[in-house]
C-alpha cells in the first residue's frame, strides 16, 4: 500500500490537475484546440500546454491531431469517463456545502417520461416546494421510456422516474419499485358511457379512441379485445402527449387507456372517469432510478423522500 501511495503522489497526486482535465473535456467536446480556447477564454497555447502536461503525466497520447481538428484516443475516452464522475462528485460536494449553509435551497435534476410527469411527479414537486420553497426542480424529458439511462450515466440528472417491468435490472443503476400502476379504461364525465353501471368490451369497439403512440401498449390493448373475441378498436388519434389526450377526453367524445396514477392526478381537473372494465393487462411498475454507488446531495434525498411518501398514497385502491 505504501508503494502504491508513493506512486500516486509522484505520478498523479502532485501533477494531474483538475484544470487540465477540464481543458481536455472541452477540447473533445469542441473538436479542436482553437474552439476550446474560445470557449474557455484562454489562449490556444495555454490549451496545448494543458494537454501536453496531461499526456506527459500519464505517458500516453490523448488526442489524435488531423486537418479537421482533433479526436480523442481510447486513453482519452477512458480518462474522461472517470473524469465525469470526479467532476460530478465535486459538484455534489459543492451542493452539500450549500445545503449545509442553507438547508432550504438547492437544485434537483429529474428525468421523467410523459406518463410519470402526468401522474406521480406533479404532486411530489408541489409537496416538496410547499415545505422548501427555495429549492429548484429542473425536469427534463427522458430520452426514452422506461428509463433515462444515458442522462443518469452522464450525470446530467440526479434521478429518473419511469414505468417499467419489475424484472428490469441494470448493473449501473439502482431501480426502486414504488407501486404497481394498472391500466384503466377512461372517458370524460360527459361521455354517455360514464353514466352506465355496466360496460363491457363489446360496447367499446366502435367508440372513438385516442391511444398512446407506444406500440407495446397499443398491442396489449388489441390483445385484450381479441381475447374477448372482438375486433381491435379503431384509433382516431394517436398521441404521446398526455395533455392532448386529457383535453380530448374532457370533450366527452373520446375514450382511452391511462395508468391508474395518471387518472388519480387528472380525474378531478379534467373531469375523467374510469369505466368498470378489466383489460387483464399486467400492470407496469412506477420506479425511481439512481446511479448505483453515487453519492447524492441532501436536497436530492429530500426529493426521494417526497417521492416515496406520495407513492404510498397511490398504491392503494
Amino acid at each position: 500500500m505504501g508503494k502504491d501511495l508513493q506512486k500516486w503522489e509522484s505520478r498523479i497526486g502532485r501533477r494531474l490537475r483538475l484544470r487540465d482535465l477540464h481543458v481536455l473535456s472541452v477540447v473533445v467536446q469542441s473538436g479542436g484546440m482553437a474552439k476550446a480556447a474560445a470557449r474557455l477564454a484562454i489562449s490556444q497555447p495555454a490549451v496545448s500546454e494543458s494537454i501536453a502536461s496531461l499526456e506527459a503525466t500519464l505517458g500516453v497520447r490523448l488526442l489524435d491531431r488531423h486537418a479537421r481538428g482533433v479526436e480523442p484516443t481510447l486513453y482519452a475516452h477512458a480518462l474522461l469517463k472517470r473524469g465525469d464522475v470526479v467532476f460530478d462528485e465535486l459538484m455534489q460536494g459543492v451542493r452539500d456545502i450549500e445545503f449545509l449553509a442553507n438547508p432550504k435551497v438547492g437544485e434537483i435534476r429529474v428525468a421523467s417520461g410523459d406518463t410519470a410527469a402526468a401522474g406521480l411527479l406533479a404532486p411530489v414537486i408541489d409537496r416538496l416546494l410547499r415545505r422548501h420553497p427555495g429549492i429548484t426542480v429542473r425536469v427534463s424529458q427522458a430520452s426514452a421510456e422506461p428509463l433515462a439511462y444515458p442522462e443518469l450515466r452522464e450525470r446530467k440528472v440526479d434521478v429518473a422516474l419511469a414505468r417499467m417491468s419489475k424484472t428490469f435490472s441494470h448493473g449501473e443503476l439502482d431501480v426502486e419499485v414504488l407501486f404497481d400502476d394498472p391500466p384503466r379504461v377512461v372517458v370524460g364525465a360527459s361521455n354517455p358511457l360514464a353514466r352506465r353501471r355496466k360496460v363491457c368490451l363489446a360496447d367499446l369497439v366502435d367508440a372513438t379512441w385516442t391511444l398512446t403512440s407506444d406500440q407495446v401498449i397499443r398491442d396489449l390493448i388489441g390483445d385484450a379485445f381479441r381475447s374477448a373475441g372482438l375486433g381491435e378498436p379503431r384509433e382516431a388519434v394517436s398521441a404521446s402527449s398526455m395533455l392532448l389526450r386529457n383535453r380530448l377526453l374532457a370533450t366527452g367524445r373520446y375514450i382511452t387507456v391511462l395508468p391508474d396514477s395518471v387518472l388519480r392526478c387528472n380525474a378531478r381537473p379534467w373531469g375523467l372517469k374510469a369505466l368498470p372494465i378489466d383489460l387483464r393487462m399486467k400492470p407496469m411498475s412506477v420506479t425511481i432510478i439512481t446511479v448505483r454507488n453515487r453519492t447524492v446531495s441532501p436536497v436530492v434525498r429530500l426529493f426521494v423522500e417526497q417521492v416515496r411518501a406520495i407513492a404510498k398514497t397511490m398504491s392503494g385502491p
